[in-house]
């Protein structure tokens, strides 16, 4: 059974940064595609950004410029690094995972099949 645990988070003001793990075990990362989403008090979860494999990045137009998704393939672990953080950032974040797939479909939460535990991000004004 895939599982992926989250770690990182917490308190920041605004303008500071964070970074996010996601550390995948009982399979190899390589084998994901992997993907960051998150989900604010009252809304859906929405998608933030993803990594289908290798070097390529997608970006949601929010987090594009300001968050970066990267992976370790030897540590098995997934990253979101967030800089310039602002308070509407503030939401619990979660990594995904799932078998290859369209690329069209990177930034729909329901293809997913795996997630993380999610973890609070508080950004304070």
């Amino acid at each position: 059974q895939v599982q992926l645990v989250q770690s990182g988070g917490g308190l920041v003001q605004s303008g500071g940064s964070l970074r996010l793990s996601c550390v995948v075990s009982e399979a190899a990362l390589n084998d994901y595609e992997m993907a960051w989403f998150r989900q604010r008090t009252g809304n859906e979860r929405e998608y933030v950004a993803a990594s289908p494999g290798g070097p390529s990045a997608y970006y949601e137009d929010f987090a594009e410029g300001r968050f970066t998704i990267s992976r370790d393939n030897a540590k098995n672990t997934l990253y979101l690094q967030m800089d310039s953080l602002k308070p509407e950032d503030t939401a619990v974040y979660f990594c995904a995972a799932k078998e290859p797939d369209s690329i069209f479909r990177i930034n729909l939460a329901r293809t997913y099949r795996y997630w993380g535990q999610g973890t609070q991000v508080t950004v304070s004004s």
